[in-house]
């Protein structure tokens, strides 16, 4: 007779419960990716700006976006983008964006302190590389980097967001963290910025893989 026979099945051990509170944040940032979303001004230059609400399924892009930024505006008009995902030790450059706007004079909404700056790119100190297949530039600096154009774009209930699809025509990744032979990120050499209720974090250790990983676990 099998151990398993004897025995029946090995269970795992059961997770423990929690003890929960009921809270009321002001907003809800989990913590994903922060992106650099890059789109064209009606004079031809780019903009810069860093969201942290974005997402992928498959090869559909999900942006969350204010409805009065510049971001919003230009893909109303020029519906190109590229979004690229900085490295967590990048963070000091994005945070020099937080404060500023493309749309001069700065429009509502944005919170206190915000001003307008028309080159984002250099304010940053970040350097901006041609795209392939769309006109607004990638941010060079970046170890992922996606050119994209707008499928769809919808105002959210609140009337205050745009929630924008779109499809992803170029992927770009730094040589060395690409798994060679394959068209596949190593996920443990890819360390993005986490935008983490409002603080900026990296990648701690990793715990695990899915079972439909196809890279290989260490």
């Amino acid at each position: 007779m099998s151990t398993e026979q004897q025995t029946g099945p090995s269970r795992t051990t059961a997770a423990t419960p929690l003890e929960h509170r009921t809270i009321r944040p002001r907003i809800l940032y989990f913590g994903t990716p922060v992106a650099l979303v890059s789109t064209t001004n009606d004079d031809g230059t780019p903009n810069l700006a860093p969201i942290s609400s974005v997402w992928a399924l498959g090869h559909l892009l999900v942006l969350g976006l204010g409805a009065t930024g510049q971001t919003a505006r230009n893909l109303a008009a020029r519906p190109e983008f590229t979004v690229c995902f900085p490295a967590a030790g990048d963070w000091e450059h994005v945070e020099r964006l937080a404060p500023l706007t493309g749309r001069d004079p700065v429009p509502p909404g944005k919170p206190p302190g915000c001003r307008f700056e028309a080159d984002k790119f250099g304010a940053a100190g970040l350097t901006p590389q041609e795209s392939q297949v769309v006109a607004p530039p990638r941010v060079a600096e970046c170890p992922l980097q996606l050119e994209a154009r707008v499928a769809r774009a919808d105002a959210d209930a609140s009337g205050d967001l745009t929630v924008v699809q779109a499809d992803v025509l170029r992927v770009h990744a730094d040589t060395r963290m690409v798994v060679p032979g394959t068209e596949h990120v190593d996920p443990s050499l890819w360390n993005p910025l986490i935008y983490n209720f409002r603080h900026y974090f990296g990648l701690g250790r990793r715990h695990g893989h899915s079972y439909r990983a196809e890279t290989p676990g260490s």
